[in-house]
């Protein structure tokens, strides 16, 4: 895992605020949803990970430097 300096994350929590919908692109993770769930922000934590909840149920973080998802601003 990738450490993230303090510009950076403060970058990420403002591409990534509560309440923005993203999609999944990669997760490498064997309980991961599936590639094109979305979901809705619920923060970003002090290691950069953005906390998602998912559509589809599943809790899991999109893990900074680890996982990838996009926003999705026309949702």
């Amino acid at each position: 895992m990738r450490m993230i300096s303090k510009e950076a994350l403060q970058a990420l929590r403002g591409r990534f605020p509560k309440g923005t919908r993203v999609e999944l692109v990669k997760m490498d993770d064997p309980q991961a949803p599936p590639i094109g769930t979305k979901g809705t922000v619920l923060g970003v934590d002090d290691i950069g990970s953005i906390m998602v909840a998912w559509d589809n149920g599943c809790g899991l973080s999109v893990a900074y430097g680890e996982d990838i998802c996009r926003r999705c601003d026309h949702d």
